[in-house]
């Protein structure tokens, strides 16, 4: 609908993603299940600037390797889905740990906010961060927060806002691999191009057909063949 946006939430375990889904939405949240899985899912709206967000708090992970029911679930979401915005939540006192998933997020997707959360704990044991060097590195915002503090969500809801009135453009940095792996992306991007159109990054399904990743095969057959059968 006009107006109404869809963000997603992703971060390893204990970042203090659910706390910032919590401190955004506070009463205007509901849980249930994803469809066909054990897995709980929690949405949460927010109004702002004449605009409602929705958020998606996606299953904590350390990766998106489709290795569990939580990451599969996760993965699926930023992939199909496609939420206008996707909030990687870090902890900025490990983010050497954190910047994994962050960096597969990157692959998956174009409009992404990285938030280092638990910004005051990390000043006090004296880490600092420079926000405006890893946002040049990243290609996409980075915003320090403190979600229990609610320290940063004014420029936090402020950048989203502009992603998604395209104020603000993403240009995720798209990262290197030996040229052995580079050289097979080349030889296999253009048949995946063909299969999955613009809809999905065909870089990253190759990168994930390199790995051997048979779940997201099959989830791109199954969804593939359902937009064929509606349309």
């Amino acid at each position: 609908m006009e107006n109404e946006y869809r963000i997603a939430l992703a971060g390893n375990p204990n970042t203090g993603k659910s706390t910032l889904f919590n401190a955004l939405t506070g009463l205007r949240q509901h849980t249930g299940n994803w469809a066909g899985k054990t897995v709980s899912l929690a949405k949460g709206s927010l109004a702002f600037k004449e605009k409602t967000f929705h958020l998606i708090d996606l299953p904590g992970t350390y990766s998106l390797f489709s290795n569990s029911t939580d990451e599969e679930v996760a993965r699926n979401y930023i992939v199909f889905e496609k939420p206008d915005v996707t909030l990687v939540v870090l902890d900025a006192t490990s983010l050497e740990r954190n910047f994994n998933l962050a960096l597969q997020v990157l692959e998956m997707t174009k409009n992404v906010v990285v938030c280092i959360n638990l910004i005051d704990v990390a000043e006090q044991q004296g880490i600092h961060i420079n926000e405006r060097l890893l946002t040049n590195r990243l290609g996409v915002p980075v915003i320090k927060i403190s979600a229990r503090n609610k320290k940063g969500f004014p420029m936090l809801l402020d950048t989203i806002d502009r992603i998604v009135t395209g104020a603000i453009e993403c240009n995720p940095v798209q990262l290197k691999y030996p040229e052995e792996i580079e050289e097979k992306i080349r030889q296999i991007e253009p048949k995946v191009l063909e299969v999955v159109g613009n809809q999905i990054s065909s870089r990253w399904v190759s990168l994930r057909l390199l790995d051997g990743d048979a779940t997201l095969l099959d989830e791109i057959s199954k969804r593939l063949i359902r937009e064929e059968v509606w349309e």
